[in-house]
């Protein structure tokens, strides 16, 4: 778990060690696990087997509590994804309006199926059952930001914008 982190005061510190301090924080709070797990994979991205056994051994739980819980609820990543994580709404009135053929598009444009990481690491493609937004089917959600009216044809455009913003170009 050699890999740097980026902190809040720009200091870089090991992936331990910043799992070390956010089990600190936490120490002798009732119901810690899901805090601690949330800021965990905040910070590391997805909870490792390696994260997973320091938390318990930080905690003082057992490891199958703290896998148990990671593996439960779909907030928490077990393995490795994309920086931005592309969710496609799979509701009634998206599949109606044509969810499908946008979901064809996403896989076109980022060459990856569904449950996929683009190989840059950029993007993972999932579905969501809903996302709440009905009344511009289709809809999909770029990490917290709702894309909806889709057509096909603007999946490139959408996509564009975030692989400008990687290269650290205006999108």
């Amino acid at each position: 778990m050699a890999v740097m982190l980026e902190q809040e005061l720009g200091t870089r510190r090991t992936a331990s060690e910043v799992v070390a301090a956010i089990i600190e924080r936490h120490r002798g709070e009732e119901g810690a696990l899901l805090p601690v797990l949330r800021e965990v994979q905040a910070q590391t991205h997805h909870l490792s087997e390696e994260v997973m056994k320091q938390v318990a051994a930080g905690l003082g739980i057992p490891l199958s509590q703290v896998f148990g819980t990671a593996s439960f609820y779909t907030m928490f990543n077990v393995r490795p994804k994309g920086r931005h994580i592309i969710r496609v709404c799979e509701s009634a009135p998206c599949h109606v309006e044509r969810a499908r053929e946008v979901m064809a598009a996403l896989e076109k444009e980022l060459g990856v199926g569904l449950g996929g990481e683009t190989p840059d690491g950029l993007f993972t493609l999932e579905t969501a059952s809903c996302i709440g937004v009905c009344g511009v089917a289709p809809a999909i959600m770029i990490d917290d930001k709702v894309y909806g009216n889709l057509t096909p044809e603007m999946i490139p455009e959408v996509i564009a914008r975030f692989r400008a913003e990687a290269e650290g170009k205006e999108g």
